[in-house]
């Protein structure tokens, strides 16, 4: 992310949230880029999950859109209302024009989460190259008043579970070291720990740093 975009998204989070959060949240930023990057990775074979099945409580819907079309105007204010609205629209329309879905999953029909995937490559250089039947899950987002529920873990599940009729590859999501929550809710759901790694992009090449220290994780990229 540029430094304009990044200026662009810390001011709209002060027209809304106020100065003392707003210096909290630049704070928080800057302690995970500086101190925390490195990524959990995890992947699941698809090949191996089950048919979509009715778990889901009846008050909870999962919507697959493929379009920007496909949005209603009321769901995409609610995304767009998280940061910068138009630097979110701008993202929103480049992610659909690569050939990525967009996840939802509602509660009482109002939206509560969502999340992305995209089949054969990745929005931004990625720790390795995707086959064209593997997908990778990525930006996915609660909403506050809807945390603490396992919705997340339950939208994750559900996409597994729907693009394995339609895939036959390995689907990979990552986590930042420091986000404990998220860490937490991948492990309900069928992904399995691949390893730890950094990331670097300098100059326009694209540089992946792997722990080497856990067995299992040498042997899954072995896999790859």
């Amino acid at each position: 992310m540029g430094i304009s975009s990044s200026v662009s998204r810390l001011g709209a989070y002060y027209t809304r949230h106020g100065f003392v959060e707003t210096i909290h949240r630049a704070g928080l930023a800057a302690r995970r880029a500086l101190f925390s990057s490195r990524s959990v990775l995890f992947y699941c074979d698809l090949a191996t999950q089950a048919a979509p099945s009715a778990d889901l409580p009846s008050s909870l819907k999962v919507e697959r859109k493929e379009s920007a079309a496909e949005l209603s105007h009321g769901d995409l204010q609610e995304m767009i209302s998280v940061w910068n609205p138009k630097l979110a629209q701008r993202n929103i329309k480049e992610r659909f024009d690569l050939g990525a879905s967009l996840w939802m999953i509602k509660s009482c029909d109002k939206l509560a989460g969502y999340g992305w995937t995209l089949q054969g490559r990745t929005v931004e250089p990625h720790f390795f190259p995707l086959g064209q039947d593997d997908v990778h899950l990525f930006d996915f987002h609660v909403f506050p008043q809807y945390r603490g529920r396992g919705l997340n873990p339950s939208l994750v599940t559900q996409i597994l579970r729907k693009l394995s009729r339609d895939c036959h590859g390995r689907a990979f999501i990552e986590a930042a070291e420091w986000n404990q929550p998220q860490l937490s809710s991948l492990t309900k759901t069928p992904f399995h720990r691949f390893g730890r790694a950094k990331k670097f992009t300098i100059f326009g090449r694209t540089m992946v740093y792997w722990e080497a220290n856990e067995t299992v994780e040498h042997e899954q990229k072995d896999k790859l």
